[in-house]
């Protein structure tokens, strides 16, 4: 990665699995790191692991609910009330192998892995255009599994026992906000990368339940190898004029075709007006041009 020192990171959920050792990474190259927590004692003790890991006294904890947008809100204006730059914005967070809504009434998933990272990227767009910053977002390879996007979907609550399906379209949708961040930041020096970290045995498999969960994980890659490509993404030199990629194994690879323009501008317009809705306190449940 080289030297650091100098560069703010803000990595979210970066207390645990491959977001703490994306920040332990980003921390021992001597960068800046805010880190968030849904959970502030978790988020402390992971601030004090890395800086006890690494020397590096300049990581900070930043609360965080991915699932509920006045949470986003409330973080996004805690990190520029620091008056910090930010250089990178990496969205890592995630959750899968659980059903229900979020607090504004979203499907769990779609509403932490893209909805909340959304918002909060969104929310922090100026301050990323004044450092020309790169947006790194952690997808998967589960999402050449989706098919497309059911909109109205996305305000129920999902079904099954693992929840693949709802899993699968919300990193679908990481791949497109990802594609269409960039086509909107053209010229502004804002690069956006979306990644495939690997198949990792992390804690966002913690809820699937106990006969699956063993099965699942048992040949995933540690969260030190799944971190490799966020690092990657974040700080390689080389991809300083790429944006709008993905990338797996630090590797560009071509994303699902299903992955159109048509339907990243689609997702973008729809999350905007949902997350103004929740902003304002105004309900929004129907798709944009929709009775």
């Amino acid at each position: 990665m080289g030297e650091l020192s100098g560069r703010t990171f803000l990595v979210t959920g970066g207390n645990t699995g491959i977001g703490l050792a994306t920040a332990s990474g980003l921390a021992a190259g001597g960068g800046q790191v805010y880190l968030t927590s849904r959970s502030r004692a978790n988020g402390e003790a992971a601030v004090t692991a890395i800086i006890a890991a690494t020397g590096n006294q300049a990581v900070r904890l930043l609360p965080l609910d991915l699932a509920d947008l006045g949470s986003v809100r409330a973080a996004a204006q805690a990190f520029l009330a620091d008056r910090q730059p930010l250089h990178v914005l990496i969205n890592n967070a995630g959750v899968a192998g659980r059903q229900g809504l979020t607090a504004d009434g979203f499907e769990l998933m779609f509403g932490v892995n893209h909805l909340g990272h959304f918002a909060l990227t969104t929310a922090l767009l100026g301050c990323l255009t004044d450092s020309g910053a790169r947006v790194v977002t952690v997808s998967s390879d589960a999402h050449y599994q989706a098919k497309g996007i059911d909109f109205p979907a996305l305000r129920r609550r999902g079904h099954g026992i693992t929840g693949m399906h709802e899993y699968a379209v919300s990193k679908l949708c990481n791949v497109l906000f990802s594609q269409e961040l960039s086509r909107r930041m053209e010229g502004t020096g804002v690069t956006s990368y979306v990644l495939h970290p690997g198949t990792v045995a992390s804690d966002i498999w913690r809820r699937v339940p106990w006969p699956v969960r063993p099965l699942m994980t048992r040949r995933m890659l540690t969260t030190e190898q799944g971190a490799q490509t966020s690092l990657y993404c974040a700080t390689a030199p080389e991809l300083a004029g790429a944006s709008g990629r993905y990338y797996e194994n630090c590797k560009e690879r071509a994303p699902s075709p299903v992955a159109t323009p048509e339907l990243g501008k689609q997702l973008w317009e729809q999350s905007e007006a949902w997350a103004q809705a929740s902003d304002t306190g105004r309900a929004a449940d129907r798709p944009q041009g929709q009775p």
